[in-house]
C-alpha cells in the first residue's frame, strides 16, 4: 500500500514518530500587523489648524472631542511660547556691549523657570565676504527666528578680538548661566554644514531649547522630498555634529584684566 506522507494521519504520525517518513512540514507562524500609531502620537505631529481640520471631520464624538481638547491645549501652549519670547532675530553688538549683551545676559532667567536655568546666547563672530561665515551667518538668522527664547548676538571678529585671523572666522562662542559652554571656531572650514547640524549642536549644549512637538527644529517650508533617506542622512549629520571641530572651551577664554574694567578690555586665549 503507497503512503502519501503529506496526510495527516494517525498512521503516518506512527511512521514519522519511528523516522520511517520525514516529518510533517510546519507552516511558518503569520507575521503579526503593525501595531497602529498611538493617537497622541499622530495628533503630536499636526498643527493647530490641522487638528481643527481633523476635528470638523471625524464623525465620532469621543474623537471629536478628544482632538479638540489637545488642539486647544496646543493653542495655550503657543500663546505661552509667543508670550514669553524675548528675542527672535540677531543683535549686532559693539565691544563695549560684550559684558552686558553676552554674559550678563545669559545670567537671566526667563519668566515664569523655576528651576533658574538662565538664558542661552550664542555671540556670532563673523567677516563679510568669507563664504562660510555668510552662510553660517544665514544659518545664524534662521535660528534665531525659530528658536525666540534664546539670544543670537553678532560682531565682526576682529572688533572683538583684535587681530582675529580670517583662518578662525566664522567664531561661535556659547553662553548660559554667565559660564561658556562651548566654542566653534572655523565653523565649516572643514566641509560645508549644514543648519540642522548647527541646530543640533546648540541643543546639545544647551544654548537652545528643543521644540516641544514635532521633529527637531520646524521643517522649511516646501523643502521638497521628505523620504526616509534623507531623513536618516540628516540624523547622521546632527550626530556627527557634536563630535567634530568642538572642543570644550577653555575656562579662561574671556577675562578681565582689572577688577574695575570696561567690557571693551577683555582678551581671549586662542
Amino acid at each position: 500500500m503507497a503512503v502519501n506522507p503529506n496526510e495527516d494521519t494517525e498512521f503516518n504520525d506512527a511512521l514519522r514518530k519511528y523516522g520511517i517518513i520525514p516529518p510533517k512540514e510546519t507552516t511558518p507562524p503569520t507575521p503579526s500587523p503593525p501595531s497602529s500609531p498611538k493617537l497622541q502620537d499622530v495628533l503630536d505631529d499636526l498643527t493647530p489648524e490641522e487638528l481643527r481640520e481633523l476635528g470638523e471631520e471625524v464623525t465620532d464624538d469621543d474623537l471629536e472631542r478628544s482632538v479638540d481638547s489637545y488642539r486647544r491645549q496646543r493653542l495655550a501652549e503657543e500663546r505661552l511660547q509667543q508670550k514669553r519670547a524675548r528675542f527672535g532675530r540677531v543683535y549686532p553688538i559693539g565691544r563695549d556691549d560684550y559684558t552686558r549683551e553676552v554674559t550678563e545676559s545669559s545670567k537671566i532667567d526667563e519668566d515664569g523657570d523655576e528651576e533658574g536655568r538662565g538664558t542661552g546666547v550664542i555671540c556670532f563672530l563673523y567677516k563679510d565676504g568669507i563664504p562660510r561665515s555668510d552662510r553660517t551667518s544665514e544659518h545664524i538668522q534662521n535660528l534665531a527666528s525659530r528658536y525666540p527664547h534664546s539670544k543670537f548676538v553678532s560682531i565682526v571678529g576682529n572688533k572683538c578680538i583684535a587681530d582675529l585671523p580670517d583662518s578662525r572666522i566664522p567664531m561661535l562662542i556659547i553662553y548660559r548661566k554667565g559660564e561658556i559652554r562651548n566654542q566653534l571656531i572655523a565653523w565649516g572650514a572643514d566641509r560645508e554644514r549644514q543648519l540642522e547640524e548647527l541646530e543640533a549642536l546648540l541643543i546639545l549644549c544647551g544654548a537652545l531649547d528643543p521644540p516641544l512637538h514635532g521633529p527637531l527644529g520646524e521643517r522649511r517650508a516646501n523643502d521638497g522630498d521628505d523620504s526616509e533617506q534623507e531623513d536618516d542622512d540628516s540624523s547622521s549629520r546632527m550626530r556627527s555634529a557634536a563630535t567634530s571641530t568642538n572642543a570644550p572651551a577653555p575656562k579662561n577664554i574671556r577675562r578681565q584684566t582689572k577688577k574695575d574694567d570696561s567690557d571693551s578690555e577683555f582678551e581671549f586665549d586662542m
